[in-house]
């Protein structure tokens, strides 16, 4: 009877203990896709500064 009792109280302990998990569950995030903006604004800046600076060994 002793047997019996414990075989069912571990049992029930065992069955409890496989409920859940304690880990976090994983979750992916949406992908975004930005698209990428050109502008020539960059270049146009880095020419005239180019010439803003060779104008004083240009005109020597």
């Amino acid at each position: 009877m002793k047997y019996t009792l414990s075989a069912l109280a571990f049992a029930a302990l065992a069955t409890s203990a496989q409920a859940g998990s304690l880990s976090d569950p994983i979750i992916e995030a949406p992908i975004i896709i930005e698209e990428a903006s050109s502008s020539s604004s960059g270049t146009v800046t880095v020419a005239l500064l180019a010439l803003l600076l060779a104008l004083p060994v240009l005109t020597d």
